[in-house]
């Protein structure tokens, strides 16, 4: 069984996210998407919501598993079972933050491969800051994140 790792801070996860995830799906047995717990970062959602969040907008895939992971990554590979990393890449700025994290993961398990998908053009300008900074300040985010969650970050934003 070839099992994907698609490891990432989700908050929010975005359509970008969610078109990488449905595609890993069709490439890999299974594909856990692995929520990044780090207690110095301050995120919109916690950990345990992030999860649900991407639980509800993941439901109809039937080989996708949400956990999330605090440490390093190449430990969670393991405890997984895996040895695959899966990356989205939107831009260049991407492919060399990815690449030097594709580097240092092979550094720490030779055994570690990381597989990265091109994002759908329509997904190039998404990312989950811009969706946070654009609902900030009232801006439409449909279209830039599942339809099921836009009304739990429009809610969480106006706190």
């Amino acid at each position: 069984m070839r099992i994907a790792v698609y490891p990432g801070s989700f908050d929010p996860i975005t359509n970008g996210h969610l078109d990488i995830i449905r595609r890993g799906a069709k490439v890999f047995d299974k594909v856990i998407v692995a929520v990044l717990v780090n207690v110095d970062k301050q995120y919109l959602f916690r950990s345990d919501e992030r999860v649900e969040l991407i639980k509800k907008v993941t439901k109809d895939i039937q080989n996708v598993e949400v956990r999330s992971f605090d440490g390093l990554l190449v430990n969670f590979l393991k405890e997984c079972d895996s040895n695959v990393i899966l990356k989205g890449l939107r831009t260049t700025l991407d492919f060399e933050y990815e690449l030097q994290m594709a580097f240092m993961n092979n550094e720490l398990d030779e055994n570690i491969e990381t597989v990265c998908m091109m994002s759908a053009a329509k997904n190039l300008h998404i990312s989950s800051s811009c969706v946070k900074q654009v609902a900030k300040f009232g801006g439409n985010i449909e279209g830039l994140v599942p339809n099921e969650i836009v009304s739990d970050i429009i809610s969480r934003i106006n706190i």
